[in-house]
């Protein structure tokens, strides 16, 4: 990365309550309230009926505001910052479930970048997190997934896992009796065309590696949203789960504009 022109950040989120009757993923994207070119993304899938799944997905999202808005970029820890995310969500969650007599539970797939490019990212259950460069696919997160267990034994063929029974039982989550796996990630310094994704397993189940490489590098972070919903819906063809994501790409510095894309906008549920 060029140290003396630096880069842009530019980023969207996407959210659609897919063909179920009610939504309980939820996304968000914000950039710090005093350090510019600090930005934190998220996404949680709920899980637990109508109402039990959006309360833990929406515990996840309130948590990771509320400490992400305290942290001292380049001072803290950013991965304990994220580990205190997950846990504290998990906790509320499990209290959540004795107040109200339900099963809540949800994924995290959350990043943070801080100014100059590094990026800690974590997840626990088949939320899904990418860092593409370009078209080439760097890294990804492993699913907490029976079906990820069975691929990682050799009992299961990779191909053959989305369409699996049991694709959707889980081995992590927030808000069950024992505490998640959460993993953590460090990028030690993102490049101008780099792209982080995150995205709930609504999305990246109608996806190849390399189509959202491809897609991700050939569009901006909105129109990427909105296409990869679209295409998602489509190939779906009348069954499709709840889908959220959340992109950020670093591009060339512009002149006369901010270092973070007003892009940076509350998902719209469609």
């Amino acid at each position: 990365m060029n140290k003396d022109k630096g880069y842009r950040l530019s980023g969207a989120t996407g959210l659609h309550r897919g063909d179920r009757e009610y939504q309980q993923d939820q996304v968000g994207l914000f950039a710090h309230p005093v350090v510019a070119g600090c930005v934190f993304g998220v996404v949680a899938d709920g899980m637990g009926g109508r109402t039990g799944g959006r309360k833990a997905s929406d515990q996840v999202l309130l948590t990771a505001r509320q400490l992400f808005e305290r942290f001292v970029p380049q001072e803290e820890d950013a991965g304990a910052l994220l580990r205190q995310i997950g846990m504290e969500a998990h906790m509320v969650i499990k209290l959540t479930a004795i107040a109200a007599e339900q099963e809540p539970h949800s994924t995290m797939a959350a990043f943070l970048i801080q100014p100059g490019g590094e990026c800690h990212w974590i997840h626990t259950g088949d939320s899904r997190l990418y860092h593409f460069r370009g078209t080439t696919l760097m890294q990804r997160t492993t699913d907490h997934s029976y079906v990820q267990m069975l691929v990682s034994k050799g009992l299961l063929a990779p191909e053959d896992a989305d369409n699996h029974p049991q694709s959707n039982m889980l081995t992590s989550s927030l808000g069950t009796d024992k505490d998640p796996t959460l993993e953590l990630y460090h990028i030690p310094k993102l490049q101008i065309g780099d792209a982080v994704l995150a995205c709930s397993d609504g999305l990246w189940h109608y996806f190849s590696d390399e189509e959202l490489a491809s897609v991700l590098e050939a569009l901006p972070p909105r129109d990427a949203s909105e296409f990869l919903l679209d295409k998602a819906r489509a190939r779906a063809e009348g069954s499709g789960d709840n889908l959220s994501l959340v992109i950020v790409k670093l591009e060339p510095p512009a002149e006369h504009k901010n270092p973070v894309s007003s892009a940076f906008l509350p998902a719209r549920d469609r």
